[in-house]
Parts: C-alpha cells; structure tokens; sequence
C-alpha cells in the first residue's frame, strides 16, 4: 500500500500578516497541515530547527536571509530513520526570501528522494512559490516534483477546500 508523509517548517511567534505584525502560536504552515490530516491518511514530521530562528520576526526574516545567502544547512532536532517506506511527502513551508527555508534543504539532503513523488506547499504573503519548486527538484534529485500549491498565510485557516482540490488533482485522497 502507497504511503504519504507530510514533513513541514513551521514557525510560530510573531509573524507578518498582510502588513501587519501578529503573535500567533501555531505558523500558518502547521495551520494547513492540521487540516491536511483530515483529507488524507498521512504521517508528519515537523522539520525543527535545533537553534530555532528568533520569536522577533524582523530578527527572524535576518537569521533566514543570512542562512540563504551562507547556503547554510541548520541541525535539526531530529530525524526520520529512513523515507523508504513513503511513496509521496507533501513538503510544506513558508516562502523565506523567495524560496524554502534552509532547515528544509537539511531535510531533502538528508534522505534519498529518487522515484518518490514530492507535492510542495508554500505559504506566504503574496510572494507566490518564489523559486521553491525548483529548489526542491534541485535538492531532492530523482523526485517527481508536482506543481506545487501556494497558500496566502493570512488565509491558512481557509485552505481546506483549496489543498483538496489540489490533492484531488495530484491523486491524493482519503485511504491512499
């Protein structure tokens, strides 16, 4: 049987909402996963940092800048065993300057993508996917990477109908 794994980036604290700044505890990556769990079975796995960016999000959008421009690869703080068992992995984050942020490059370095299927899904404020998609196909080499689904983060808790047709669409649905 066909196997799906959610991994995603999440950060709560405080965050930019359509030009302003808000206090949230849960991201809004994480916000779409929680809903994803009902429209399919699917195990997750958060991708946390070990030293996680600040709870400023101004501070935090420099550590990530800083990150991407250092093509740096943060310690997670932990792993998978192994992917083998998951055909597909829906690969969720937010949009840092135009793409992932890098503890997602740790994650796709880490394992061995080749023949899996991988669904991204990016939130943001009105930066699309940004480059993401490639980036994926860039670090996770062997993967076939769907079109990916870009989610305005103001929105997360509105996705539902939005990630079903797009599961519906990618073959995903209940009991795959």
């Amino acid at each position: 049987m066909a196997k799906t794994l959610i991994a995603f980036f999440s950060r709560a604290d405080e965050n930019y909402f359509g030009g302003a700044m808000r206090y949230v505890k849960v991201g809004n990556t994480e916000i779409v996963v929680n809903q994803m769990k009902d429209l399919i079975d699917a195990d997750t796995f958060k991708i946390d940092m070990k030293d996680p960016y600040s709870p400023v999000y101004m501070t935090c959008i420099e550590e990530a800048k800083k990150d991407l421009r250092k093509n740096a690869r943060p310690e997670l703080t932990s792993y998978l065993d192994s992917i083998d068992a998951y055909d597909t992995i829906v690969l969720a984050y937010p949009n840092y300057w135009g793409t992932f942020p890098m503890a997602v490059a740790t994650f796709l370095e880490r394992y061995d993508f080749a023949g899996k299927t991988i669904l991204p899904l990016c939130t943001n404020e009105g930066s699309g996917m940004g480059s993401s998609e490639g980036d994926v196909r860039k670090y996770a080499p062997g993967a076939d990477v769907k079109n990916g689904l870009a989610i305005t983060g103001s929105y997360a808790a509105d996705a539902k109908a939005a990630v079903e047709k797009w599961f519906a669409e990618n073959g995903l649905k209940k009991g795959y």
